[in-house]
């Protein structure tokens, strides 16, 4: 099971930008999907974006269609989330998951590995 370690959260006001990153532990990034999900407190763990292995497929949910673009360097086994535009209803723990497939979608079951999770925190 791969290793996942995401960063870049923080606090940041409404309208503002954020980068997360996630790194992977693995030596060669296996080639499989990326996904960013997020949870808001008292709600449940939804998908936000999603990333194919080659990153020539990417994926969003509808509330952040437009804001947030996900990319990913494969040298670097890492993937991102660029998150502008942002609200405060975006406020959450964001957390990097690896999908088992090579093209992934918005489903969480399909994912294996999970980060710990990095707050984000947009304020009014």
């Amino acid at each position: 099971q791969v290793q996942l370690v995401e960063s870049g959260g923080g606090l940041v006001q409404a309208g503002g930008s954020l980068r997360l990153s996630c790194a992977s532990s693995e030596r060669t990034f296996s080639p499989r999907a990326m996904g960013w999900f997020r949870q808001a407190p008292g709600k449940e763990r939804e998908f936000v974006a999603g990333i194919s292995w080659s990153g020539d497929s990417t994926y969003y949910s509808d509330s952040v269609k437009g804001r947030f673009t996900i990319s990913r360097d494969n040298a670097k086994n890492t993937v991102y989330l660029q998150m502008n535009s942002l609200k405060p209803e975006d406020t959450a723990v964001y957390y990097c998951a690896a999908d088992r497939r090579v093209y992934g979608g918005p489903r969480q079951t399909d994912f294996g590995s999970w980060g710990q999770g990095t707050q984000v925190t947009v304020s009014s």
